[in-house]
């Protein structure tokens, strides 16, 4: 039996899937990740990708971090795969339950999953520091410079988890509870090394533990099964059985 059938057999024989998923997923999106070869971590800056996505860069130098953050971080006219589409297909037949995600790209909504915790947070959601008003992801990327509340003057920062900044408590809480209860957790496109996200899935004790996911990692040996393939290719031939 090929690695699609066995995935597939999986599925089918699970009702509560979870899917765990990291930067790779939206790669075959055309937004880049961080520690492939091509990704923000083998860029050169004049600083560390990690450090110009901190809180304390955030609050020291405002202007280096949009420019980075609207030129790197932010992709409003990216599309979902078919990897989105699929997960969102799965949870419409009743077979997901949920999707727990490290992205910031808001492309799970997009392509129509409900049930989603951002555990960095998104683009799509941005603050006025002063008086709370909230902008959308273009008012941002439309600003000149460093995008002020268009009521009170106030900093807009993005409704994102930078370095430094703990992820929210309700957030966590909702995907522990949710990848507890699975019988099935997909890991897909993460490298499972940001902690402490990485270390929701020993939560997990459910049948099927699945990884897709190009390189290596920590937790292979865990899986049952372990594909290599790009994501939104292996979940495209999935079929969906009610």
């Amino acid at each position: 039996m090929d690695q699609i059938q066995q995935l597939q057999r999986m599925i089918d024989e699970s009702s509560r899937i979870v899917f765990f998923g990291g930067a790779g997923v939206s790669t075959e999106s055309s937004i880049p990740d961080f520690r492939s070869t091509d990704g923000l971590y083998h860029q050169t800056y004049q600083y560390p990708p990690e450090v110009i996505v901190s809180h304390t860069f955030f609050v020291q130098k405002t202007e280096e971090f949009y420019d980075f953050y609207k030129k790197k971080m932010i992709f409003p006219d990216a599309q979902p795969n078919p990897a989105h589409l699929k997960l969102a297909e799965l949870e419409k037949a009743g077979k997901l339950t949920a999707v727990v995600t490290q992205n910031i790209d808001g492309l799970h909504q997009k392509a129509g999953s409900q049930k989603v915790f951002e555990l960095h947070g998104s683009v799509h959601r941005n603050y006025c520091q002063k008086c709370h008003k909230f902008f959308d992801v273009n008012y941002v990327a439309g600003a000149e410079g460093v995008p002020r509340c268009d009521e009170c003057g106030g900093l807009v920062k993005p409704d994102v988890v930078l370095y430094e900044e703990g992820l929210d408590a309700s957030v966590m809480r909702g995907a522990v509870d949710a990848i507890s209860e699975a019988d099935m957790l997909i890991i897909g496109g993460t490298s499972l090394v940001v902690y402490p996200a990485a270390g929701m899935i020993d939560y997990f004790h459910g049948k099927h533990l699945v990884l897709i996911n190009k390189d290596a990692t920590s937790r292979d040996r865990q899986a049952e099964l372990c594909i290599t393939d790009p994501i939104g290719e292996v979940l495209g031939q999935i079929r969906v059985n009610p």
